[in-house]
């Protein structure tokens, strides 16, 4: 049995490769031959894939943060790989690890990846581009691509705040058209977040209402209000009270469109995105997430939650 490891040795604290020989220990002692791979900043994962063959292997594990984890998942769905996987959150703010309430100490996620149980993930996808945990686009969203990786190893998700500040500075509005079966909407904004898991950038109580097995997205429009009233809004985000302001949209669904006529970037799993426009889609139960137990929640539980969701409306302006 073999078991492919990805890991960047790079991300957050690089404190992985402290654990990396205990870990090849604990698969072997299993009866696993585990084959490492080792990427940097300049993505070399194709190289990996014309070298294996799927068919080999029984699990994959990936070592990284959200920006790892975006890179992998896209080559290992984009090469036909359906395997389950286990996450080591190595990262500066392992947004998308969060999600599934896991230990994360190295030996006990390795005790569990050893294992063979299971839970379903959702992916989304922008213009046929994976997105694992967050796909955003305006002011501030793009503060993960901007800040040095040396700062991020020295301050962790601090460096994301100081990074925020300085690109304060530089806040503008842009005119979007965003379109659902149930929502449209067409008016200056600041930013949008369009959400599978819970958290972004370090801030953890951006979509608390997210499940990433539910098939659905969780979209916020943070709309043009004055200065200082946005400035309230940024704090109200730190404490999860945004979606009761007037200046912020929210509604789910599984499918929308977003088109921008500016110059702006977008932003998946804080990596460059995608242009404009934007085809934006949820792929349900996509990913097999390695788990202490096989879980996945049923689907009449999901529905209840839905039903305490506010209604979604439709806003046109």
């Amino acid at each position: 049995m073999k078991v492919l490891l990805i890991y960047n040795p790079n991300s957050g604290n690089r404190s992985f490769r402290n654990h990396l020989d205990g870990v090849i220990e604990k698969f072997q002692e299993k009866g696993y031959l585990v084959t490492p791979w080792r990427i940097n900043d300049c993505c070399d994962l194709p190289c990996l894939f014309d070298k294996i063959d799927r068919t080999e292997y029984k699990k994959v594990l990936i070592a990284g943060g959200d920006g790892t984890i975006h890179q992998v998942v896209n080559a290992l769905l984009n090469n036909g790989f359906d395997l389950p996987i286990g996450i080591y959150p190595a990262g500066t703010a392992n947004d998308f690890f969060n999600n599934f309430n896991l230990p994360a100490g190295a030996e006990e996620l390795t005790e569990i990846y050893t294992k063979d149980h299971y839970a379903y993930s959702d992916v989304g996808m922008a213009n046929g581009e994976y997105f694992i945990n967050v796909a955003s686009f305006g002011c501030l969203t793009d503060v993960s691509q901007k800040t040095d990786p040396k700062i991020k190893t020295n301050l962790g998700v601090f460096s994301y705040y100081l990074k925020g500040i300085e690109e304060f500075q530089k806040l503008r509005t842009i005119r979007v058209r965003v379109e659902s079966k149930d929502f449209a909407y067409e008016d200056e904004i600041y930013f949008m977040l369009i959400m599978n898991g819970k958290s972004a950038g370090g801030f953890k109580k951006i979509s608390p209402g997210s499940d990433v097995c539910d098939g659905l997205l969780d979209v916020f429009i943070f709309m043009k209000c004055p200065v200082l009233e946005f400035v309230n809004l940024l704090t109200k985000i730190l404490r999860g009270e945004h979606t009761k302001s007037p200046s912020v949209y929210y509604f789910r669904t599984d499918k929308l469109t977003v088109v921008c006529e500016e110059e702006t970037g977008t932003d998946l799993d804080g990596e460059k995105g995608v242009s404009f426009p934007l085809e934006i889609g949820i792929v349900p139960k996509r990913l097999k997430i390695l788990q202490p137990h096989r879980s996945c929640r049923r689907k009449n539980d999901r529905e209840k939650d839905s039903e305490k969701k506010t209604a979604i409306g439709v806003r046109r302006r």
